[in-house]
Parts: structure tokens; sequence; C-alpha cells
């Protein structure tokens, strides 16, 4: 099942997508689960799977994508999780993932644009797995970590290079508004029981500039779910975005920023296509 947070009308809601149209769950379910996420904390599939003959059907057209998870309570960002980029960005290597944090209110949904800010030309792609957690959880084990999960997306955690080189702290370059595109939908883990048979591929004005396969990760999910569920209570609604393959930007001679009208995508196949163009901020 695909399931999309959207705003129809400029009212948000939520449903399933189902070729060019979502069924429009929150129409008949907001006032019980107003969101995505309350849906994932109540463990409430059922119930959305049983309003869908009583909901309205809109067509995508109609209609603007959201952020999957727009109030996502902790964002977890893992880096260098990719040999192909560890070796271009020269990172030693380490037997711990390297993990920061993205703010949910940096995100924004497919086809929305990725802000380049005022104060840096250096902005850069990076295509990654996202990973919603379905379960509340602490301590899980590697063995049970993907029966925490509600389902998988897209990610592109755009960076502003500069502002995340000003120290060895990336939180800076990594949470200016409209650098976090999330979607286009949620897929269920029943059409992906192994996220590592998936593969990763960023597209940049059509010409592919990442793609590789996620079981190609250094520390797969479930070790990612397990070590970060180790020092924090990892809740329903929670994203870890699971690194990005090797040719970003950044490493490239010349480098290769991105600039406003260029469009990005992000494709995995069995999850979706998520796109975003480039705007300047106003």
């Amino acid at each position: 099942m695909k399931l999309g947070s959207v705003r129809i009308g400029g009212l948000a809601s939520y449903g399933i997508v189902e070729g060019e149209f979502l069924i429009d769950i929150g129409a008949v379910l907001q006032e019980r689960f107003p969101d995505l996420k309350a849906v994932i904390a109540a463990d409430a599939m059922e119930a959305v799977k049983l309003a869908a003959p009583q909901a309205p059907r809109i067509p995508l057209q109609d209609l603007t994508f959201a952020p999957v998870i727009g109030n996502a309570g902790k964002i977890f960002c893992v880096g260098h999780n990719y040999e192909s980029h560890r070796q271009e960005t020269g990172r030693a290597k380490t037997s711990y993932p390297s993990i920061f944090v993205r703010f949910a209110d940096s995100q924004m949904g497919h086809g929305e644009p990725i802000i380049m800010p005022k104060v840096s030309t250096m902005l850069d792609y990076e295509g990654e797995l996202a990973v919603v957690i379905g379960k509340a959880g602490k301590n899980i084990a590697q063995a049970d970590a993907l029966q925490h999960v509600a389902g998988y997306s897209c990610y592109n955690d755009a960076s502003v290079r500069d502002w995340q080189w000003h120290t060895t702290q990336f939180t800076p370059g990594k949470n200016f508004a409209g650098t976090g595109a999330f979607g286009p939908w949620l897929v269920t883990p029943d059409e992906i029981p192994d996220p590592a048979t998936l593969s990763v591929t960023t597209r940049l004005n059509g010409t592919v500039v990442q793609s590789q396969p996620t079981a190609d990760m250094i520390f797969p999910i479930p070790q990612l779910i397990a070590y970060i569920s180790t020092f924090t209570h990892l809740a329903p609604g929670d994203v870890i975005v699971t690194g990005t393959p090797g040719g970003v930007g950044a490493k490239r001679q010349p480098p290769l920023w991105l600039k406003p009208g260029d469009t990005v995508e992000v494709d995995i196949p069995g999850i979706g296509l998520l796109i975003n163009p480039v705007h300047a901020e106003a």
C-alpha cells in the first residue's frame, strides 16, 4: 500500500495512492486520526483500508504532496553509509554509524522546490532511502528491527555544503528551510519485505549522478535501528534517512552545485520517484 500526505485545496489530508488518484482517507478518518503519523502511531492500517470504499478519489494532478511525515518527532540522518561515498569524502572507516539530525520544518514534499539559500551557492543533492518507524522501541535487537518499520520512502537530503563545513558538526548545513525533500509517499513493508534488495538512483536534469544498490550500505537498516534505539527511544513516525551513495556534487571535479532551474530526481524502484525543482530563496 502507498500512503501519501497531501494538501487538497490548501487543507492537509492523507490517503492511499492508487494509480493517478489519491483515495482521500483523511476526509473520512481525520477526526480520529488527524494525519499519517497518527495512523501509524495507532496501528490503524486496517481502519484505513475499511474507510477506502467511502472515501473520495482525488486526481493526483489536483493536489499537492506534503512531506510523508511532516511532523516527525525525530529525524536521524546517516553519514557516509556507502563505501563509495566514504571514499570520495576521505573519511576514515568507523565501527559505528555517523548520525546527525534534521528538523521536521526543513522538509518539503514531492514536486515542491528545493530552496537555494541566499547565503550560499554550494547546494548539493543526496538521494537516499528513508525508513519510517511504526512500532515504538528501545534497545531493539537487529533480528527484530524490521518489525518496527511502518514503511519506506525516497529522500533528498539536500546539503548547504559551506555551512555544513563551517565546523565538524553538520547541523547548520543540513537544516535550511526547503532542503529536505521527502516523498512522494510511504510504501508499507508488505511490498518491501527486504529493503536491502532496493537501489537508489539520483538524476540531475535527466543525467544519472548517483546509483547504487542498498545492499552496499556499510551499516544496514536493522543495524541502524538497533544502534539508534540504544541511545534514544524510537517512536512511531520517527524517520531514519539511511545515507547517500557516492557521486555527490561537492566531490566532483569541478564541483557540481545545484542552481535555480535544475530538477533533481530520486528514484527507488518499488517505492517511487521523488522529483523537485530548484528555486532561489525569495
